[in-house]
């Protein structure tokens, strides 16, 4: 895992313990990033003071819903006054109703869809919008997102999630092209199924991970720690020719087919 020493890194979607946005901001943190964390709201936030301080270097936290361009804006001002600029962002955040993973997705609502469109993929746009003058002045940066295969194929109710990380795929794509100029490079990581907050609300799951790990090349699950070692890969200089892609972090299993 490469350095991010001297980087001043922003993290979004820390939920709890078990998120992969936590755990990327745990290996950013040990790779010797100075890190923001930002919450949605209140109810998040105590949690991620309680794990803040668990990190080597304090961090600086900051509400913000990203569904509101003023408090992204926000956001960036408190960062820029703090730290000047910024070198990289983590995306790791995601939504959609309960109801929309349940039900077929020929039964999605127009609000559900507009919903999970806007939380799970048009936020990477709008924070990349924010983030995109602050990489400017330190002379570039890194932007990562988290994926899933149900962008590629069709995985049981995973149904309107899937339409929207098939979406935030090609945003990355778009930005990439966008923010190249500007040695702004944008990836994601496409991560197998580990046991989240978010994953928590699409039925069946402990028999998806059953099946991964029967059908993945290594034969075993992924894990969080590994997932978050690919992601500050891609954050840190060691990937500084790589932009536009989606690294598969999954044992594997996306190569198999049966």
């Amino acid at each position: 895992m490469g350095s991010l020493s001297q980087t001043n890194g922003l993290v979004i979607g820390v939920a709890n313990k078990r998120s992969l946005a936590w755990a990327i901001a745990e290996a950013a943190d040990e790779a010797g990033a100075t890190l923001t964390l930002s919450y949605a709201n209140e109810r998040f936030g105590e949690r991620t003071r309680a794990l803040a301080e668990t990190l080597s270097r304090s961090p600086q936290l900051v509400q913000c819903d990203v569904t509101n361009d003023e408090e992204i804006s926000a956001l960036y001002e408190a960062i820029d006054r703090q730290h000047g600029g910024i070198d990289f962002l983590v995306h790791g955040v995601a939504y959609a109703s309960r109801e929309s993973l349940n039900e077929p997705f020929v039964k999605t609502t127009r609000a559900d869809f507009s919903q999970a469109l806007d939380i799970s993929a048009y936020s990477l746009v709008a924070l990349a919008q924010g983030a995109a003058p602050l990489m400017e002045k330190r002379g570039g940066g890194s932007i990562v997102t988290l994926t899933y295969m149900g962008s590629e194929r069709v995985i049981p109710h995973y149904n309107v999630m899937g339409v929207a990380k098939a979406a935030l795929e090609a945003s990355v794509r778009y930005l990439a092209s966008d923010l190249g100029p500007e040695n702004i490079r944008v990836n994601a990581v496409s991560a197998g199924p580990i046991k989240t907050l978010a994953a928590s609300g699409i039925s069946g799951f402990g028999r998806m991970l059953d099946h991964h790990r029967e059908r993945a090349p290594l034969r075993r699950k992924v894990e969080a720690d590994e997932v978050a070692d690919a992601a500050v890969f891609l954050l840190g200089n060691a990937s500084r020719a790589i932009t536009g892609e989606v690294m598969m972090v999954d044992g594997g299993y996306h190569i198999s087919g049966m």
